[in-house]
């Protein structure tokens, strides 16, 4: 049986595209580039230099995010299924595109492979079953040099392209509603809407930027940089610091049903 958000006709102005054009304008500061880091150095292990200060901002961002997608009039109207489907799955690039957005910095700091004391002791701390000895350990791995340089990559992109407080609903919106998702029933409604995000931000970068006919391609290459970064190094970088082993589909499941 078809969902309600299927069945229903498309309007031609629709809520998800008047809820996106009413966000207001903020100016965010341009950076520079980012620095290119030694190609041969990317499998170095490396952490946050303040854990603590980094996922409670990671955490904020990251309720502030489903705070705005529990906003979107047309992602209420699909089923509690399908809402957390696409949660699960753009939970991470969302968070990136909200810590981007929030201009929140990465220190990073080398850090040495634990021994097998150190992992023993961290298990134990996280509720987890301690590795053997003699065995290789298979657990999750801390992010590695060439995983924080991608996210810190992804940041000073957007940060350099100056994006508005407008586009940035746009893209989350484009990344949101991803029709290509298995299990999906509302398929050609969130493609509806998918479309429609780009259009929006289409609309507004010929309004607002009409000297820089390449803006929306670079906007989407922002895009393009999310899809690159693991959601695993996401959890691991920024939640497992602080609550260990955390399981994200549960944590998100809990935060979606809340009021937040």
């Amino acid at each position: 049986m078809a969902c309600r958000c299927c069945s229903e006709g498309r309007r031609h102005s629709s809520i998800l595209y008047s809820i996106l054009r009413s966000q207001e304008e903020r100016a965010v500061p341009a950076a520079g580039p980012a620095p290119r880091g030694c190609p041969c150095g990317s499998r170095r292990r490396v952490a946050l230099r303040s854990p603590q200060v980094a996922c409670k901002a990671a955490s904020a961002v990251l309720v502030k995010t489903l705070r705005f997608v529990q906003n979107v009039p047309c992602f209420q109207e699909l089923p509690l299924e399908e809402q957390l489907l696409l949660v699960r799955s753009c939970w991470a690039p969302l968070l990136l595109l909200g810590l981007a957005q929030e201009r929140v910095h990465l220190e990073t700091v080398e850090s040495a492979e634990p021994s097998m004391l150190q992992r023993i002791l961290t298990a134990r701390q996280h509720g987890e079953r301690p590795p053997a000895p003699g065995r290789p350990h298979h657990g999750p791995h801390p992010p590695s040099a060439g995983d924080i340089q991608a996210i810190k990559g992804f940041l000073a992109k957007c940060w350099s392209l100056d994006i508005s407080t407008k586009e940035y609903a746009y893209l989350k919106g484009t990344v949101l509603f991803n029709p290509d998702l298995p299990g999906l029933q509302c398929t050609q409604y969130i493609e509806g809407l998918q479309r429609e995000a780009q259009q929006a931000l289409n609309e507004h970068v010929r309004l607002i930027h009409r000297g820089d006919e390449a803006r929306f391609a670079k906007l989407n290459v922002v895009l393009s940089l999310l899809r690159s970064i693991n959601p695993n190094v996401v959890a691991e970088l920024f939640f497992r610091p602080i609550i260990g082993a955390v399981n994200m589909d549960d944590m998100l499941l809990e935060m979606l049903c809340a009021k937040l």
